[in-house]
């Protein structure tokens, strides 16, 4: 957890107002409503005095500096890439739809999982982000989103980092997008790559945000290499916890499968896959990606032809599967791409902040 003085967006309404003491009552919804309801940038608050405004920034202040926005070429996915306070560096992506609109928020500056196929692990773990600059993700998004005349409507925590290892500002800032914003529970989605305590911590949460398991693998020696932290909480263990959400919650579990060519794109594979999805039926959904490239893994992704039979294989079975779309590959804003700038290679030595591992081990937002 970041030591920084809090940002504008780590206030919640009591401290908001704590900060607005010896105001008029009324600046306090006035600021609220301007931050949350309207997604308004602080200065442009035009319903407070400019003085006020001025003290506000001078004062408290907001934490993401835009360093670099690019879109892709057919300018359906803009990618940004923030300065945090201290130096440390993130990456939001905003996906525009025809029916809809999302954006992927990071929770952590960096990754601690080590994923062999993805960059962000690849560059290594720097800290946590507090609940604010986690926040302010969703709300510079969702002001671009406004501007052209889109409303944001999804939230999945699929950036970089683990977020039920960030529970302590990541479950805050789910009840701040929910309460404040105003997205329902049932269009934000948590991405985890198997925190069993977190899983079963976050079915006891109070609202039904959706589940999606980054698997990519159905047994566990495969599982160990490509997620290490199969090690430390193994298949049956995470099933298990999939199986006691999905009790709680009643909501469909997502299980992502990178397709990684001649790795896990094997008939055999998909029946690992299938027998899993079993014990979770009839509601457990598989979304297949082919793996985007990387530069630190020699690792590519399955063919057209290797994903389609993959599919087919799987809705014989009885799971349901879609293929997901790639967006963004090329500004580097696709799934397992985001490393904000960081340079990866890989033998690259990855670096770890107070809660990095080498292998198995999840950094806490308790330790």
């Amino acid at each position: 957890m970041s030591t920084l003085a809090p940002t504008l967006y780590d206030l919640d309404r009591d401290a908001l107002g704590a900060e607005l003491a010896g105001q008029p009552r009324y600046r306090l919804d006035q600021v609220w409503h301007g931050l949350y309801e309207q997604l308004t940038d602080p200065q442009d608050l035009t319903t407070l005095p400019k003085g006020l405004r001025n003290e506000i920034a001078e004062r408290i202040g907001t934490a993401l500096k835009l360093v670099v926005r690019q879109a892709s070429a057919n300018g359906d996915t803009v990618k940004y890439l923030w300065e945090l306070r201290d130096g440390a560096r993130i990456e939001t992506v905003l996906m525009i739809y025809p029916e809809r609109v999302t954006v992927c928020i990071s929770s952590q500056a960096g990754c601690a999982m080590a994923c062999e196929f993805c960059a962000t692990g690849q560059a290594g773990f720097s800290r946590h982000l507090s609940t604010g600059e986690i926040i302010e993700q969703v709300v510079r998004a969702g002001r671009e989103a406004r501007a052209m005349g889109r409303r944001l409507a999804n939230v999945v925590y699929m950036g970089m980092g683990e977020p039920l290892a960030n529970e302590r500002a990541v479950w805050p800032s789910i009840e701040r997008l929910h309460g404040a914003i105003g997205l329902s529970a049932r269009h934000i989605t948590v991405s985890t790559v198997g925190i069993v305590p977190g899983i079963r911590r976050l079915a006891e949460r109070s609202l039904p945000v959706n589940l999606a398991v980054s698997l990519h693998a159905a047994n566990d020696e495969l599982r160990d290499r490509l997620v290490p932290i199969n090690t430390r909480y193994p298949l049956a263990d995470l099933i298990d916890a999939c199986r006691y959400y999905l009790g709680v919650k009643h909501r469909r579990v997502s299980f992502e499968w990178a397709m990684i060519a001649d790795v896990n794109d094997r008939p055999s594979d998909a029946a690992e896959l299938a027998r899993w999805c079993r014990r979770l039926r009839p509601a457990a959904h598989v979304n297949l990606i082919p793996l985007n490239p990387t530069p630190g893994t020699p690792m590519i992704g399955s063919s057209a032809a290797k994903v389609e039979a993959f599919r087919a294989m799987l809705e014989s079975l009885g799971v349901n599967v879609t293929v997901r779309r790639n967006r963004g590959t090329d500004i580097d804003a696709a799934c397992g791409q985001l490393a904000a700038g960081q340079p990866i290679s890989l033998d690259a030595p990855r670096r770890r902040g107070r809660d990095g591992l080498s292998s198995g081990r999840a950094p806490s937002d308790t330790d």
